[in-house]
């Protein structure tokens, strides 16, 4: 376990110190409009202070024993949801691009994304709800229409933002967790379908966003509109080589690329330190991924087990998810590379989601609570997942 946690730490600090130095390269060149003056070092101090802010959260839930989450459970997912409501609210959320993704804090300039944390709180309550009904999961009422309930609220609320890139991060990261929770698979295709078809309409009557699609299908025709950013991000990181321009040196990101420090700052590692720096990134998310699930199943009990894999998930399906985009493997997602992209609420909520899976492996050696062999049959032959006998 501790070559895990050591590993684990080491992969985060480096995607971490490399996000740093490539959101400063990426912005360096950037003017705001209304003042005329650089924000490179503004948006890197911002991400320093939103850093620190990770931290201080990720080591005092690493402190704590993960079950004292039970307690709050309720709180934090009725605060997530909440705060996810506020982005409608005039003055307080604001717009961009026709989306509402954001709430303003009032005389700071200081926005944040309430999805990013409704991320965090689906995945505690879901850890709760699946470990309290573990022994009724393979049922259709507890299995899939409760936690169907659940999931609904909050990717409700994501979904009108519009955020359809989270609200598909969000599916699979519950599904999963569900499917490792027991329930079965024949309970989980009609959902999966009717969720499929509900958003297959909506793209198809969002003009935006089948627009991204037919982009992504046929970029050549849509060389210089909605595939303009797609292909530049491809240039960016085709120009790169083995080992890139040179840091600092890129030239997509004076404006071929737009939100090249956010969503597509994967394209400026390519440009400037070339394909081996890209491989690594790749393999250091793979690695998290490992290191996750390895502590996921060494786990004291099962809602241990759970949250470590829905931690685990989120940041592995969303790194697959950018990285897919920028290489227009995906259509454009808008979602951020974990602990490396710019945007303070993400990199808060991915530390916060470390503190978490640090605590579930640090209390993994911890004895368990005792039960009776009977009861230790009755789970098993319920939940792959139910508790172990000590």
């Amino acid at each position: 376990m501790k070559v895990a946690v050591t590993t684990l730490a080491i992969c985060i600090t480096s995607l971490l110190a490399l996000g740093l130095v490539m959101l400063y390269s990426a912005s360096m060149v950037m003017v705001d409009k209304h003042t005329h003056f650089e924000v490179g070092a503004r948006m890197l101090q911002m991400q320093v202070v939103w850093c620190v802010l990770g931290f201080i959260a990720c080591l005092t839930l690493a402190s704590l024993d993960y079950a004292v989450l039970k307690r709050f459970v309720w709180p934090v997912f009725t605060g997530a949801l909440f705060l996810a409501a506020l982005v409608f609210i005039p003055h307080v959320g604001i717009s961009l691009n026709g989306a509402h993704r954001w709430i303003l804090i009032k005389h700071t300039g200081i926005t944040f994304q309430p999805s990013e944390f409704v991320k965090v709180a689906l995945i505690i309550m879901l850890a709760w709800y699946c470990d309290r009904s573990q022994r009724k999961m393979n049922t259709i009422v507890r299995g899939i229409l409760v936690p169907g309930l659940i999931i609904a609220s909050a990717l409700g609320l994501v979904f009108i933002e519009p955020d359809r890139g989270t609200t598909i991060l969000l599916a699979a990261v519950g599904g999963t967790m569900l499917m490792l929770a027991g329930v079965r698979w024949l309970h989980v295709i009609p959902p999966v379908l009717a969720a499929g078809g509900a958003l297959a309409y909506s793209l198809m009557h969002d003009s935006m966003r089948s627009n991204r699609i037919s982009a992504w299908l046929h970029p050549d025709a849509h060389a210089s509109g909605a595939a303009w950013q797609a292909e530049q991000a491809k240039i960016a990181i085709g120009s790169g080589g083995l080992t890139g321009l040179g840091l600092g040196d890129g030239l997509q990101k004076h404006g071929f690329v737009s939100e090249i420090q956010s969503d597509f700052i994967f394209a400026n590692i390519g440009e400037e330190l070339g394909l081996v720096a890209t491989l690594l990134v790749i393999l250091g998310f793979f690695i998290i991924v490992i290191c996750g699930l390895y502590i996921a199943f060494r786990a004291r009990d099962q809602f241990g087990c759970l949250l470590a894999v829905g931690v685990t998930s989120l940041i592995g399906f969303q790194a697959i998810i950018n990285i897919g985009v920028v290489t227009s493997l995906l259509p454009n997602k808008g979602l951020a590379l974990p602990f490396i992209s710019a945007g303070g609420s993400s990199l808060l909520a991915m530390l916060t989601c470390v503190g978490i899976l640090f605590s579930v492996a640090r209390q993994a050696g911890s004895p368990m609570p005792k039960v009776s062999v009977s009861d230790f049959v009755s789970k098993s032959n319920d939940n792959p997942f139910a508790a172990k006998a000590t």
